[in-house]
């Protein structure tokens, strides 16, 4: 039988230090979401949004991206009788990126929060139609 090797607190061989294992989970993103000088509201939003980011930090990003690909197409693809379900789709979907947007807006740049805001205001605007049966 063959030793297996001593754990300690050093690097393997070939291995670099900053590099996990795939068990391991990704760190807490408490500090990115800290501002200095910012609001009570902001504080609130932060702090009430870190059960849920945590929840997304252990998915993988593929998963998150297919995802919110699948609800955007499914949401654009309602007709008909269905079309209150595409609009739903499309307002959780303005929802969600308004939501990322609201706690990213501290660190955005200008072109960056026009871009983010546009997004927002187009998946609203198509979920409105889509409610009305225009599209």
């Amino acid at each position: 039988m063959a030793k297996e090797p001593k754990k300690s607190g050093k690097p393997q061989a070939g291995k670099p230090s900053g590099v996990r294992g795939p068990g391991h989970m990704r760190s807490a993103p408490t500090r990115a979401l800290e501002t200095p000088g910012e609001s009570s509201f902001r504080r609130r939003l932060n702090k009430g949004s870190l059960p849920f980011i945590f929840v997304l930090t252990r998915f993988p990003r593929w998963l998150l991206i297919i995802s919110l690909g699948a609800i955007l197409l499914l949401g654009l693809i309602q007709t008909g009788s269905l079309a209150w379900l595409g609009a739903l789709l499309l307002g959780l979907l303005a929802l969600f990126f308004a939501w990322l947007t609201a706690l990213s807006w501290p660190r955005l740049g200008g072109s960056g929060k026009v871009m983010r805001s546009l997004i927002v205001v187009i998946l609203a605007g198509f979920a409105v139609f889509k409610a009305m049966g225009r599209m």
